[in-house]
């Protein structure tokens, strides 16, 4: 989503086509185009012109842009990388509708400095093929993806180079490998001696498996005289035969012989070095983890959009929903869902805003957060709530310092409470004495033009979504790096390439022990539309952070034509909304790797269209929760829902009889 500042609340940066703005009215920015280089300043001036051409002064623009650039509030750009970038011209009106201007910024890159060639083997054996990693960086550091490396060599009989940077040894001797660009040029010495291996050997820790099973092989190199070797490259393959013809046996495989199939099917894996192979063929069965799913109830709002929601256990033992709104009145709904099939609105409470984003409640049930966007006041921040009595609720405080930019999200962790302010930095804030909070420390990164969407605190770590910058794990208690409320301290990070992180959630895997930070993107491809369907985009990023030094990315899971929003983990299961694509409940079981949609592990899927919506049979769920064996989730057009899944199927077993 994008960010947005519209009377202190924040709209997100992917929010990009909310055209419902009077058809007279457009916005004029001067100039239409920027060229500009890296650490330089442009200023833009836009205005609201109606359709005889007068300057409407009482309409306000914001600026936005992505982590390439930044720009202030009365329009100066500063560019900090390379490339084709844009920055967003937006104007509200006082019903919250918008006009946009997109201004193309074109930064220029640098002059090429410098080519370099990654380290490789100090001998290669002939017969073999590695890799190169040729990286080229111009004046600023950057490294240029734009402009591709020129190989040459003289000794073309020992040497072989293809056009991918792959490197071939052809026979023993020395040679020299030069990469060029543009003038600019670097060698590497090299020597290839002869080849000791004759003998490969496969093996793997299963012969069979079902998709999404993780196979590890292991392969072996020997020399005439039966001694293992170390040093050989050895490169991993796989084919396969599907067991159903019209499927492609598809699957992934990694050079340290890990090996995950999507579909059913007989698959060979094979290890090569020069023209020596071995190969070893298992057996991959369906996983079979299907389950039914079950409409139980529904709490329905059809008069404004509903946002996020949370569920807990009050103090009398009842069990109660909170959800809040979006683009609307600033008002909160508080349900009864003791009874799933019967959920039942027990009270709201209305706040100074457009938009109650996110609703949370401490661990013992006696207060309910909510944070606030759109405030007529410009204040916004976060209102403090009694919930003791979720049917007479009541507003203990309201706290807006350093918050009026505008509260997207919340997270209430061992009486503190983690607010972004204006979507750029969380505060962290006691809320020991509710009615007189204070803050204590906040996070900031201090990237360019840097942006944040969600926190989520779990084990005194807080995972913070940072869009561009990825997931930032900060220290807040659980003393991995010293950390405290106090006194947060980042100690690991990950960004994928897209910058469409939205939201994060920590994940250790029962079965394996393996530690994953579960990472949502957040695209509207098509923009949004407040008052018609959507389409969303995106996809979970599963990185294993064992090593925290060295996260990888390892799995997706990824739903055609639909996007991911907020979810849930509970056990070895993921609950997950994806907007138009309904909830999607999936087995995360045993170690991950690939993608977890092709391999069947979708166990399950609800979608909540409804005639009687606030947009009529247009689906678009926000989030979702497991609780007491019932899955809650919130639709954007709909309110509140209630659903449950089948237990497993039962395995099947033989019976003998004389």
């Amino acid at each position: 989503m994008m960010k947005l500042k519209v009377k202190g609340f924040v709209v997100f940066l992917y929010i990009c086509s909310l055209t419902l703005q009077a058809q007279e009215a457009r916005i004029e920015v001067t100039p239409e185009k920027l060229v500009m280089h890296v650490d330089e300043t442009a200023s833009l001036k836009a205005v609201v012109v109606d359709g005889s051409g007068q300057i409407q002064n009482e309409r306000a623009v914001r600026y936005f842009t992505r982590n390439s650039l930044s720009v202030d509030s009365v329009g100066v750009v500063t560019a900090h990388e390379p490339g084709n970038h844009t920055v967003i011209v937006i104007s509200p009106d006082a019903q919250g509708n918008f006009l946009r201007k997109d201004i193309p910024v074109e930064v220029k890159f640098p002059p090429l400095a410098k080519v370099e060639i990654g380290e490789i083997p100090q001998r290669l054996y002939a017969g073999t093929t590695i890799p190169l990693n040729i990286k080229i960086l111009d004046e600023k550091e950057f490294e240029r993806e734009d402009v591709k490396a020129v190989l040459s060599t003289p000794q073309s009989d020992i040497l072989e180079f293809d056009d991918y940077y792959n490197l071939t040894a052809k026979k023993p001797g020395k040679g020299t490998l030069k990469a060029s660009v543009e003038g600019i040029e670097t060698s590497l010495q090299v020597e290839v001696v002869a080849n000791p291996v004759v003998r490969l050997e496969i093996a793997s820790d299963k012969q069979e498996a079902r998709t999404g099973d993780v196979f590890h092989f292991k392969a072996s190199a020997f020399d005439k005289k039966g001694k293992p070797l170390s040093d050989v490259p050895l490169h991993f393959s796989f084919e396969g035969n599907s067991y159903d013809v019209s499927s492609n046996a598809s699957g992934l495989i990694k050079q340290d012989g890990r090996f995950v199939a999507d579909e059913p099917g007989l698959y060979a894996v094979a290890v090569a070095s020069g023209p020596h192979v071995a190969r070893m063929s298992v057996n991959v069965i369906p996983r079979n983890v299907k389950r039914e799913i079950e409409l139980v109830g529904k709490g329905l709002v059809n008069d404004k959009h509903t946002s996020d929601f949370w569920i807990w256990q009050g103090i009398d033992g009842r069990d109660y929903g909170v959800t809040g709104t979006w683009g609307a009145d600033g008002t909160a709904y508080f349900w009864d869902v003791t009874d799933p099939a019967n959920i039942s609105l027990i009270d709201s409470i209305q706040v100074d805003a457009r938009t109650v984003n996110d609703v949370k409640v401490s661990e013992d049930g006696t207060i309910c957060i909510i944070s606030r966007e759109g405030a007529s006041n410009r204040k916004n921040g976060i209102v403090i709530l009694d919930v003791r009595n979720p049917g007479d609720v009541n507003i203990i405080s309201t706290f807006t310092e350093n918050l009026t930019g505008g509260v997207h999200n919340l997270f209430i962790y061992k009486d503190h409470v983690y607010a972004l302010s204006a979507g750029q930095k969380y505060y962290i804030i006691n809320i020991e004495d509710p009615q007189n909070p204070r803050i204590v420390s906040k996070f900031e990164l201090e990237t360019p033009g840097h942006a944040i969407h969600d926190v989520w605190v779990e084990d005194g770590i807080a995972y913070s979504s940072n869009w561009s910058d990825g997931i930032q794990m900060v220290d807040v208690g659980n003393g991995i790096a010293g950390g405290s409320p106090e006194n947060p301290v980042q100690f690991a990070s990950y960004k994928y390439p897209s910058g469409a992180h939205h939201a994060t959630l920590p994940f250790t895997s029962p079965s394996t022990g393996k530690f994953y930070a579960v990472m949502g993107d957040e695209i509207f491809p098509y923009g949004l539309n407040m008052n018609g369907p959507n389409i969303a985009g995106g996809f979970l990023h599963f990185v294993d952070f064992s090593d925290l030094d060295n996260p990888e990315e390892i799995a997706r899971f990824e739903v055609p034509g639909a996007g991911s929003h907020n979810y849930w983990i509970d056990g070895e299961t993921l609950y997950v909304a994806f907007y138009n694509g309904g909830v999607r409940v999936v087995d995360i079981s045993g170690e991950l790797m690939g993608d977890l949609y092709k391999q069947g592990r979708e166990m399950a899927f609800i979608i909540p269209s409804d005639p009687e919506a606030y947009i009529a049979n247009s689906p678009f769920t926000w989030g979702a929760q497991l609780y007491k064996g019932h899955i809650f989730y919130s639709d954007w057009n709909s309110g509140l829902w209630a659903a449950k899944l089948s237990p497993p199927a039962p395995t099947e077993t033989t019976v003998e009889t004389d």
